[in-house]
């Protein structure tokens, strides 16, 4: 047990240290962002994009957030402004695919998968849903009733704001090892228990039917249940050691990026008087829906490579 908790520890403080180098940097700069124009500015530029997806020109300063910070940013704009059940819902839909947008999509980048990838298929899915709901969603126009959710107050001055920034940031890394330290600890206890090999079978036909080899399948749970940035560790160290193929790591982020801390990022909207079934079920069923059909295609064009290159036979000529 000495000999597996050393090396989890180890494991754990090497992947903090990768990703802490990317969101320490990121949060303390979006931080500081917030208390100057910058971000009324973004908001103001894509006003008039809203009324494209059912929104006012105000949930521009919601969606922003959200992207830049996290939930919670954004939920804290929402509050501060009168919207109608729909456009809440709307605003809740876009924010689950696209949100924390920088450093989730940045720390992704570390697995392997180009960002402007990730970030593509999340603002990607966050407006086609938009749309949809705005289409075929004729309700919702009463005015949506928030429950209690304390607002983050924009520190005055630079010097407090710079302060404020650093302790954000510091306790984001402080956060990301609470979590990533105790899981990769577990993660090399269960896989040298062989309690991994165990569970990967157990999920098999769930990964087939998304077109992904079973030693990906622990990266996808991980994601799914404690989210994108901290899900990113179990992902490094599944590429270092389980030898998982781009291929299978590209649709695994696929999934993660339509569906990941699904339980958590579902329940922070209860407060907004929203209906989360629907939520819930519109971010799994897209997950499911769009990594099978991507999985199906590349193993389709795979096989047919493998076919055309074992009948590529030369001969030579007399």
């Amino acid at each position: 047990m000495p000999g597996v908790l050393q090396r989890g520890l180890k494991q754990g403080l090497n992947v903090t240290w990768t990703l802490g180098k990317v969101i320490f940097p990121i949060t303390l700069l979006v931080t500081i962002l917030r208390a100057t124009p910058v971000l009324q500015w973004l908001s103001d530029w894509v006003a008039p994009l809203m009324k494209w997806i059912g929104l006012s020109g105000e949930a521009a300063i919601p969606l922003v957030l959200g992207n830049f910070l996290n939930l919670y940013a954004g939920i804290a704009a929402i509050v501060s402004f009168d919207f109608s059940v729909k456009e809440v819902f709307i605003l809740a839909v876009m924010m689950s695919f696209s949100h924390n947008l920088l450093i989730e999509s940045t720390v992704a980048s570390k697995v392997g998968v180009k960002w402007w990838f990730v970030a593509g298929v999340r603002l990607s899915l966050a407006f086609v849903s938009a749309i949809l709901i705005n289409v075929f969603w004729q309700g919702g126009s009463e005015m949506a009733q928030y429950g209690m959710i304390s607002q983050n107050e924009v520190p005055e001055g630079w010097l407090m704001v710079g302060l404020t920034g650093l302790q954000t940031a510091v306790v984001a890394v402080l956060q990301l090892a609470a979590i990533v330290i105790p899981l990769m600890v577990a993660m090399q206890w269960l896989k040298e228990k062989n309690w991994i090999d165990t569970f990967s079978r157990w999920i098999a036909p769930f990964t087939r039917f998304l077109g992904v080899e079973r030693n990906a399948s622990t990266t996808l749970v991980a994601g799914l249940v404690i989210g994108l940035a901290y899900g990113a560790g179990l992902m490094i160290q599944a590429v270092k050691e389980d030898g998982v193929s781009k291929k299978d790591m590209y649709l695994s982020l696929i999934f993660l990026v339509s569906c990941h801390a699904v339980v958590e990022d579902t329940l922070i909207f209860i407060p907004l008087g929203i209906p989360v079934w629907p939520l819930l079920l519109i971010r799994l069923v897209t997950a499911i829906l769009l990594t099978a059909v991507i999985g199906f295609i590349w193993n389709r064009m795979n096989t047919t490579k493998g076919k055309e290159a074992a009948y590529d036979h030369s001969y030579p000529s007399l």
